[in-house]
Parts: C-alpha cells; structure tokens; sequence
C-alpha cells in the first residue's frame, strides 16, 4: 500500500499547458497534510489522488498556492491534481485560488473526499450540491460555489458513541485494506469516466456499493 506512505514522488517533472489546452480541469483531493495524517479515513481523498497519479505516471510536484500540485493528462485531457496543505477545514483557501489562477469554472473542478453518510465501499458522484456537514466541503463552496461536481467515498458512520472526529482521524482498520484498494481503483475509474464522457455518464456507472455488487 505505497499510495498511502507519501505524497507524490519528489522527481520533478513539469507540464506546460499549450495554446490547444482550452479545457482544463482541477482534480482536487481533500485530507490533512503530515505524516501523522497519511492513514485516516479523512484522508481518503488524498489517497484516491495518489492512486489516480500512480495510475497515469503523472509524477512531478510542486508548491502552489498552499496545494501540493501536479500537472499532466488523463484519457487526453489536461488535469492538475491538487493536494490542499491548508488542513481539511480551510481546503477552499487552496483550491479557489488555485481555480482562477489556471481559469477553471466550477463545472470542471473535482473534488474527492470522504463521506460520513454513506456505507464504506459506496461511491458516489454528483454534479452539484450542499457540504452536507463536510468542513473541507464547506470551505471548497465558501469560494466556488456549489455548482461543481464531486465524488464522495463512504466511509460509514462511527461505531456506538464514538465521536466523529476521533472516527475520521483514525487509521483504516487491516481488515478494511482489501476494500479500500477496490474502492481508490473504482474512483479511478469514475474520474476517467467523468473526464471522457461527462459526469452525468460517470454518475450511471460508477454510483453503487462495491459490496452489494
């Protein structure tokens, strides 16, 4: 599980967009920065974004307006993969900045994190939408708005009385490791999707409980 030991690999490698990269998009995966972080459920949105880089070589980084960045393509589009250094609940003072210095709208900024309310295994995109009580999501709409789609990844609600923060920011369990790699390859999936044929397409294939399936 090396997707969950680092953030991209440190060989720099820079895209330059071109003239014919008119449509560009902001792949944006939420999570807390550090070491200590790496494992947690609330991490998971970083984890998807590790997976989706591995998955397409896209190896560079670099520091960009408090977001480890990396540029490359996807199924032939343009794609900047964005990991927010801001802490979970600050991730809009990332990625809005972000999103008007590359001139992207709403509609092309992904955004993959973590879902409380749905059952681990669940994926989920929508179009647009509330925070529904997510912080990191709260502070994405404070500065785009919500009329930018999303891709939620359950991971259940916590057992008996614990509290949802100590919940969130907790490693996943070993037993939960053989899902949790099926759900970051289904998210890769549902990413390419969205980005080749829409995400109103990406919603009627991807949107089901890898457990029920």
């Amino acid at each position: 599980m090396n997707f969950l030991r680092r953030l991209w690999p440190a060989r720099q490698i820079e895209y330059d967009f071109d003239d014919n990269d008119m449509e560009r998009y902001l792949l944006v995966g939420l999570g807390n920065p550090g070491r200590k972080y790496r494992g947690h459920r609330h991490n998971i949105g970083f984890m998807a974004l590790d997976r989706l880089a591995e998955q397409f070589g896209i190896e560079g980084k670099k520091v960009q307006n408090k977001a480890i960045v990396a540029n490359g393509r996807i199924r032939n589009k343009s794609v900047i993969l964005v990991k927010p250094q801001t802490f979970m609940n600050n991730s809009g003072d990332s990625v809005g900045p972000l999103a008007n210095f590359y001139k992207i709208e709403p509609e092309n900024v992904l955004i993959i994190y973590d879902e409380l309310d749905l059952p681990f295994g669940t994926i989920r995109l929508r179009e647009k939408g509330g925070a529904g009580g997510h912080n990191g999501m709260k502070s994405v709409i404070n500065h785009l708005g919500e009329g930018f789609p999303r891709l939620r990844l359950g991971i259940s609600r916590p057992p008996g009385q614990m509290p949802v923060p100590a919940y969130v920011l907790q490693d996943f369990h070993k037993n939960d490791m053989p899902l949790l790699d099926e759900i970051l390859d289904e998210a890769v999936r549902a990413v390419e999707t969205y980005l080749q044929d829409g995400v109103q397409l990406a919603m009627s294939k991807h949107n089901r409980n890898l457990v029920s399936n």
